[in-house]
């Protein structure tokens, strides 16, 4: 089988995902375009030069459907020639996205990809598109439906997690996003946004909070409270689905949890033919990849299971790896997979995550595969892995390494 490797990993910044946000002027098109220019100027790609551009996208609807990634590619400076894919797997299309591309080229499949994804989370409201097993009674009623807020607190109640340990892990990432940014560790990646007049809208991740800490965090209401106790009462489905808790405990507010933002995020991925035709050099191989469904009521414990897979798959233990890249969803997200690995913080998210830059659904799996290798680079380590909870019960992951 052919080895697929990583030559180029770019992101623009996250702007707010709101009418006042920055990048909100921006389309998805016109922003996946971007992030398509710069890969192939950056690794002088011309013509037919990749297979196809595979593109992550959440909410496909309006100017986000229509398969946004052919659309992408007849907005940038690419070739006609080569098509564009759009898909979906909900908070982990990014990565599923590079996995796909990743193992096209190990079958074989074409030489080189560009995969990544976009969402514009001010222009395109998550859950306007509609998903059947929310709003279909006969599929949400079967599989105890609860939205991810309260999810992410049955995960707290669950496996112990209380309120100052979600809040702690919320100041760390935003104290850490501030470092990484002042140390200009994302300087290799970040694209900044121009309009069409080619003037800089965005240089930086508009999101962080970075006078964020336990005090303010103390003072905001948990969000999902008034839900799961009075209307619609989810936490009376979440205790049917698990008896065995006595209430459901509300640890999780707008601090605590991944922010709304728009973004989008490219990687180039090929063979070592692909490298030496356009004299590239690569920066890491992609080594293993894996998905895996969960229990779609607790929802987002996917990171656990895929990891236990990609682990087995790739024939390695949890020790082998030296960086972990685990999307913060919600806090309690990551807390339980560092209670469920024994993994110590230190090497979790060491730039901060999505609590304190926000969680761009569609492109998020890219980004954090791009500042794993980052900072792989950085901290010259060899070995990283990357993972994600996603809706409806599943997970997904990727473990890199450096060559």
């Amino acid at each position: 089988m052919t080895d697929a490797y990583i030559y180029d990993t770019i992101r623009t910044p996250r702007g707010k995902g709101r009418k006042d946000g920055a990048l909100h002027e921006v389309t998805s098109a016109k922003l996946s375009a971007g992030v398509l220019n710069a890969l192939k100027a950056r690794n002088n790609l011309e013509g037919h030069a990749v297979e196809d551009v595979i593109w992550g996208n959440v909410t496909q609807v309006k100017e986000q459907g229509g398969c946004l990634a052919r659309t992408a590619v007849l907005a940038s400076d690419l070739d006609q020639s080569i098509p564009g894919l759009a898909i979906n797997r909900f908070c982990a299309s990014g990565m599923e996205a590079v996995n796909l591309a990743a193992n096209q080229v190990r079958g074989g499949a074409g030489m080189g990809y560009i995969a990544g994804g976009v969402e514009m989370m001010g222009r395109v409201p998550m859950g306007s598109d509609g998903a059947a097993i929310a709003v279909d009674p006969s599929i949400a009623m079967d599989t105890y439906f609860v939205p991810q807020g309260i999810s992410a607190d049955i995960i707290a109640t669950e496996y112990g997690f209380s309120r100052d340990d979600a809040d702690a892990l919320a100041v760390a990432s935003q104290n850490r996003a501030e470092a990484a940014w002042k140390d200009n560790r994302f300087a290799k990646s970040i694209v900044p946004v121009k309009d069409q007049n080619g003037l800089e809208i965005l240089a930086h991740d508009e999101y962080m909070r970075p006078q964020t800490d336990m005090q303010s965090l103390g003072g905001l209401k948990a969000a999902f409270k008034d839900m799961g106790e009075v209307m619609p009462g989810f936490d009376k489905v979440a205790l049917m689905k698990y008896p065995h808790l006595e209430r459901i405990n509300h640890i999780h507010t707008a601090g605590n949890s991944s922010g709304i933002v728009d973004g989008a995020a490219g990687v180039l991925i090929g063979s070592k033919e692909f490298g030496e035709k356009f004299g590239l050099k690569p920066r890491a191989r992609i080594r293993q990849t894996a998905k895996i469904g969960t229990d779609p009521t607790i929802m987002l414990t996917g990171p656990v299971p895929v990891t236990h897979k990609i682990l087995e798959d790739a024939g390695m233990a949890i020790s082998d790896i030296d960086l972990f890249e685990v999307n913060e969803a919600f806090s309690s997200v990551v807390l339980r997979f560092m209670q469920a690995f024994n993994v110590d913080h230190s090497v979790v998210n060491v730039n901060g995550g999505s609590i304190a830059m926000g969680h761009p659904l569609g492109a998020t799996g890219a980004i954090i595969i791009g500042t794993l290798l980052d900072e792989l680079e950085r901290s010259d380590k060899e070995v990283g892995l990357a993972t994600l909870c996603i809706a409806s019960g599943m997970g997904a992951a990727t473990i890199i390494e450096r060559v």
